[in-house]
């Protein structure tokens, strides 16, 4: 996913492999978030699920990969990033949020009768206890622009609130993130939003016919 002049070049030690729909959006929107910033996420997503008519059960499958990776990335830092007693505290904790969140997307997923995806492979690229927290911003802020995108497609009120609650915790854990690195919690009232053009732009080498 090397990207030249890339606005998050921190996506591009995040890698995707995986053949479900779910996983080929993600690999899409890192994509067009490593070229446009992770403000391009969420009208990415928004505009891929829409080109589909995209019903609960496949937004849901996208959370699901998304919850997937935030999970493979707290559990392989783990076990293989030596990190300071509260950074890995922290950690421990939010992995475990992830797999809740895996858990609970799964449930709704099947009470709904549908049939979760199969979790992809990921890759990341760790080099010590600064590049975790810096990557673990990003997918941080990444997963709450992708949820805000995906969003906006759910139909069922049930299945909102299931998106709902999980994205709260996701803009906490980045703020907690963005804390232990020393930078604001929150540096706007609200998260920049890219003009239509922009996000048509950033969608179309990714989205198909």
């Amino acid at each position: 996913m090397t990207r030249a002049n890339s606005a998050v070049p921190r996506l591009n030690a995040v890698e995707v492999h995986g053949l479900t729909r779910g996983s080929f959006i993600l690999r899409s929107a890192f994509a067009a978030g490593a070229v446009y910033g992770a403000g391009a996420i969420g009208p990415y997503v928004n505009r891929a699920l829409a080109q589909s008519a995209a019903g609960d059960i496949e937004v849901l499958n996208f959370a699901l990969t998304l919850e997937l990776l935030e999970a493979a990335f707290y559990e392989r830092a783990l076990k293989r990033v030596e990190l300071s007693s509260d950074v890995r505290d922290m950690a421990q904790t939010f992995g475990q949020h992830e797999r809740d969140h895996v858990s609970a997307i799964t449930e709704t997923i099947n009470g709904l009768g549908g049939k979760p995806d199969k979790a992809p492979s990921f890759s990341f690229r760790l080099k010590g206890e600064r590049s975790f927290l810096a990557l673990a911003q990003t997918l941080g802020e990444t997963g709450v622009s992708a949820y805000n995108g995906a969003a906006v497609q759910i139909r069922s009120p049930e299945v909102l609130a299931v998106a709902g609650q999980s994205v709260q915790i996701e803009a906490r854990h980045a703020a907690a993130i963005r804390t232990a690195r020393s930078r604001a919690p929150a540096l706007r009232a609200f998260d920049r939003a890219l003009q239509k053009e922009q996000v048509l732009q950033a969608a179309k080498p990714f989205l198909r016919p």
